[in-house]
């Protein structure tokens, strides 16, 4: 499901995991620059947008998001970590030309990013949920169907 992520900065690897509450995601903006957004919401903090650091694909698309002003996002990783059914990590790297679905959200001022998930049976974690991994060249969220847009 995602539970850490690791990634170059300043040629330091930097490694962080979703229990942290000060993690941040590395995420491309329009103009290629990337840039470090909170990663999801944790108890006590502030905000209203959903608990946790996770976007199930099918919320999305059913609009269970659409008040907090969404939208697709690059999250630019070399590797991510899942927990086994028996808690144990486990670590996938991605590709050069790879990056994860995010979705950035917007509430009370606070912009977050979330990791949007799949169901998928390549996960071993007992959600058999998947981060969303695409090609630089794919399409995204909004770009994959005018059916189902943020709007």
């Amino acid at each position: 499901m995602c539970g850490g992520v690791t990634y170059q900065q300043a040629e330091e690897t930097i490694r962080t995991f979703f229990p942290n509450p000060k993690s941040c995601l590395p995420v491309r903006n329009k103009r290629g620059q990337v840039l470090l957004i909170p990663w999801g919401r944790r108890e006590k903090q502030p905000g209203f947008t959903p608990l946790g650091g996770w976007a199930r694909l099918e919320s999305i698309y059913s609009g269970k998001w659409s008040n907090y002003n969404p939208r697709p996002v690059k999250i630019i990783i070399d590797g991510f970590m899942e927990k086994d059914q028996l808690g144990n990590s486990q670590w996938y790297s991605l590709g050069k030309d790879e990056f994860i679905q995010g979705l950035l959200v917007e509430d009370a001022g606070i912009t977050r990013v979330y990791v949007v998930t799949v169901t998928d049976p390549q996960s071993q974690h007992k959600s058999a949920r998947w981060p969303r991994i695409l090609k630089h060249q794919e399409k995204t969220l909004t770009e994959s169907s005018s059916t189902h847009s943020f709007e």
